[in-house]
């Protein structure tokens, strides 16, 4: 570990998922430099989110602009430099952030997968390894102990979400479903969340709904409480509060089932044959899945049962 580092910058681009699977990382980098100043370089959208974390002190918008702009890239390298950061965290390793260590920091500390970095990470088959596994190993390999990088918590995030429950008439306990994802992926969405709904409804449960704005017609389809009816469009605090709440979340391979899932509540997430849930982190005591091969196909019987025998699982255990 640089035991010296004064001023540190943290790349984490997104997406969110990855952004919330990164807590534990963050937390693990201010537990080695208690002292240090720590600044997260994030999108925009995330800006707000990350800004709440009390492991860091400060975030910086990267607008992600064409690396042909050569203007615009050498405005930010003119910005990250003023800084004056003696050491990098690159947790997006992607193609871009090789290039921000070629090109704008290459004289300065940089843990990642960049080539010719000073605390370089090389994963024996990052194609395979566990998300929360490679963040964990490329800390390690940069001499930082790690106790927080494998179990995410962002607790943190959640606001008091009484009044807005109350306002949408949810009365105890209840269950979120997470019908949508990423209008770019729909192969990851499972088509049957309205019968599920009925089901659930039909046995007792009150079934909750906070779409986001690509789901909201979505969700008109699907009989339970939408909290965007009385409230509008829930932020990224206001839906962590909604999740801490709930009794149980059943979800698609998104965002939001991670927060879900980070979060400590007891779920649910239906995969089907675009990413292995393995790999992506968010198996945990609390958040199991489902994983097909065609995600039409899993029956609707097969995910109530499932979420029927966690439900009483936890109870019994409680």
């Amino acid at each position: 570990m640089p035991p010296d580092a004064r001023r540190i910058l943290v790349i984490k681009h997104g997406a969110f998922g990855d952004v919330i699977q990164a807590e534990g990382a963050l937390r693990d980098i201010r537990e080695n430099h208690p002292d240090a100043h720590i600044a997260v370089l994030t999108m925009r959208a995330y800006r707000a989110l990350i800004g709440r974390s009390p492991f860091i002190d400060e975030v910086i918008v990267d607008e992600r602009a064409p690396r042909w702009r050569l203007d615009r890239m050498w405005r930010l390298r003119t910005e990250l430099r003023a800084h004056d950061f003696d050491m990098v965290y690159d947790l997006q390793n992607s193609s871009r952030t090789a290039f921000y260590f070629r090109w704008m920091l290459r004289d300065r500390r940089w843990s990642g997968t960049a080539k010719g970095c000073s605390h370089p990470h090389r994963a024996k088959d990052p194609k395979k390894i566990r998300t929360l596994d490679r963040l964990a190993g490329q800390l390690e390999d940069a001499g930082l102990t790690v106790r927080h990088t494998r179990k995410p918590d962002v607790s943190w995030l959640a606001d008091d979400v009484t009044a807005l429950l109350e306002k949408a008439h949810v009365a105890g306990p209840y269950i979120v479903l997470v019908p949508g994802c990423s209008a770019r992926h729909p192969q990851k969405r499972w088509p049957h969340y309205d019968r599920l709904a009925e089901k659930l409804i039909a046995a007792g449960h009150t079934v909750v709904m906070a779409p986001g704005p690509d789901e909201l017609e979505l969700a008109k389809s699907i009989p339970g409480i939408r909290l965007t009816d009385t409230h509008g469009l829930l932020n990224w605090n206001e839906l962590a509060g909604v999740f801490k709440d709930a009794r149980f979340v059943v979800g698609n391979d998104t965002g939001p089932s991670h927060l879900a899932a980070h979060i400590g509540t007891e779920g649910l997430a239906l995969f089907g044959s675009y990413s292995p849930a393995e790999r992506t982190g968010i198996i945990r005591d609390n958040f199991g899945v489902i994983e097909v091969e065609d995600l039409e196909a899993l029956p609707v019987e097969r995910v109530f049962d499932e979420v029927t025998r966690r439900l009483e699982a936890h109870s019994n255990s409680v």
